[in-house]
């Protein structure tokens, strides 16, 4: 697995989204009946209008107290002028540095104006693990003369 595409081959291409006029108190209820820890955020025209994520949250809430469930999305999103995304055929080595870089754990991978999938930075550490430990057991088997030659 070199590339984001090659890993939203095996993992999938399943984003959860929501409205920028939602509440706050709805786009929770979806993180957490998923499980989850990003969503999307679209506009009416259902163009990408940023992400939201549980740090979004955490700092919004501590600002506006009682008040915060009834806010929209919009409100406290991280907007599309400092949306940070991946490309498909971006190596993944290339996103971790992205991710850890701009101290983030989730990037929406699109092509285009299309959204086609996000990651984790969980994914992409256990990708590139996965990875390496393969590489790792057919380097050994190959010094210690397992393939003939």
């Amino acid at each position: 697995m070199e590339t984001v595409g090659d890993l939203l081959k095996s993992k999938g291409t399943q984003v959860y989204t929501i409205y920028q006029e939602k509440t706050v108190g709805e786009a929770i209820a979806t993180l957490v009946e998923h499980n989850i820890g990003s969503l999307v955020v679209q506009d009416a025209g259902h163009r990408i209008a940023g992400i939201m994520t549980e740090r979004d949250l955490l700092r919004r809430s501590y600002t506006h107290g009682p008040d915060f469930l009834a806010m929209r999305v919009r409100e406290v999103m991280t907007g599309r002028d400092r949306l940070i995304v991946c490309l498909v055929e971006d190596r993944l080595e290339y996103t971790l540095q992205v991710m850890t870089g701009n101290r983030i754990r989730h990037i929406p991978v699109i092509q285009g104006e299309r959204l086609l999938g996000m990651l984790s930075i969980g994914d992409v550490v256990k990708a590139l693990h996965q990875a390496a430990a393969a590489e790792n057991h057919y380097l050994r088997d190959y010094l210690t003369d397992k393939y003939p030659a």
